[in-house]
């Protein structure tokens, strides 16, 4: 009978820490995907003010240069 206990308690540890694990991997797979869709989504939106800075850069540029 100890036996038994010997050998059914490391295995049910094993299979507990394979659902976690799995868990855990699922988890982060769907972090990634997540954090990948939220820099889709915001790359077109961070773009638009880059391209004002840069605009309002060459505008200051230009106009230094006509005053100087």
């Amino acid at each position: 009978m100890l036996l038994i206990v010997w050998i059914v308690v490391p295995v049910l540890a094993l299979l507990v820490l394979g659902v976690l694990g799995y868990g855990v991997f699922g988890a982060a797979g769907r972090l990634d995907r997540e954090l990948q869709a939220l820099e889709d989504d915001v790359r077109p939106v961070l773009a638009e003010p880059q391209g004002v800075a840069e605009k309002a850069a060459a505008q200051r540029a230009a106009r230094s240069e006509t005053e100087g």
